[in-house]
């Protein structure tokens, strides 16, 4: 499949991760729920089901706002000591939205870099011919 020549006004990879905008048109229409891409763009018909990029950033995301999850919980303990379920209270939506918003940009990301980069599965690119 030949790469798409880029269009004049296609959103950053940047905008298309934070406002689930649409790699080609820029329409805000990547996502159908909070983390599940939409099977083709509304307004101008983009598949994003040729676009792979699966689970790997849910494992590094987590790590890394679990850390920092994790390094605030226990700033808050020794410097306030609140109760336990107020931990509880705070941590775990605090985490659960974490996880979501930063899953969402991470796959916006993701396939606008796919997409700029005319990646697809199971696709090799040539090496340029040697000059003669």
């Amino acid at each position: 499949m030949p790469a798409e020549p880029m269009a004049a006004g296609a959103p950053t990879p940047v905008a298309v991760a934070l406002g689930g905008l649409c790699p080609r048109c820029g329409a805000k229409t990547l996502f159908d729920g909070w983390a599940s891409f939409a099977p083709r763009c509304r307004q101008c018909g983009l598949d994003f089901g040729v676009f792979n990029v699966g689970d790997g950033p849910a494992a590094f995301l987590t790590l890394i706002l679990g850390a920092i999850v994790t390094a605030m919980a226990i700033t808050l303990e020794l410097t306030l000591h609140p109760p336990l379920w107020l931990h509880m209270l705070i941590w775990i939506p605090v985490t659960a939205i974490g996880v979501v918003v930063s899953l969402r940009a991470a796959k916006g990301a993701l396939i606008a870099a796919e997409y700029r980069g005319a990646a697809r599965e199971g696709r090799a690119i040539d090496p340029p011919a040697a000059p003669q």
